[in-house]
């Protein structure tokens, strides 16, 4: 069964899309920790990071690196974040969030942001692409 992020590529759900590849796709996190947390994932689903191939793998990384300038530049803050926990969706995903304490890490403390707030965050990350 496709996970929410197959049909989040597929455009059967919508997001708010900062970029895409051959390979790879980023949105923003639809329940942020801070404004600008975007996602980026394989378009293979694929559950355990270590489970992708190597040159997978590292397209990936460099693929979120990529997004990564993009939200730093474009989000006021101190540095961007990356983890992957990947409990939540069985689909290998890479956070990217922007931070200014280490309170910006915890999952439980979340931004809400109306779709006007979200769509003008992802513009200005795209911009910066």
């Amino acid at each position: 069964m496709a996970s929410i992020f197959i049909k989040i590529i597929n455009g059967e759900i919508p997001c708010y899309k900062i970029a895409e590849d051959e390979n790879y796709f980023a949105f923003l996190d639809i329940s942020p920790n801070a404004v600008g947390h975007t996602l980026c994932i394989p378009k293979k689903e694929i559950d355990k990071i270590l489970d992708m191939d190597e040159d997978h793998y590292m397209g990936l990384m460099q693929f979120a690196r990529k997004v990564g300038i993009a939200v730093e530049r474009a989000i006021p803050c101190k540095r961007v974040g990356m983890t992957v926990i990947g409990l939540e969706v069985p689909h290998t995903h890479v956070h990217l969030i922007p931070l200014n304490s280490m309170g910006d890490m915890n999952f439980k403390n979340k931004v809400e942001l109306s779709p006007e707030e979200f769509q003008k965050t992802a513009d200005k990350i795209k911009a910066h692409l």
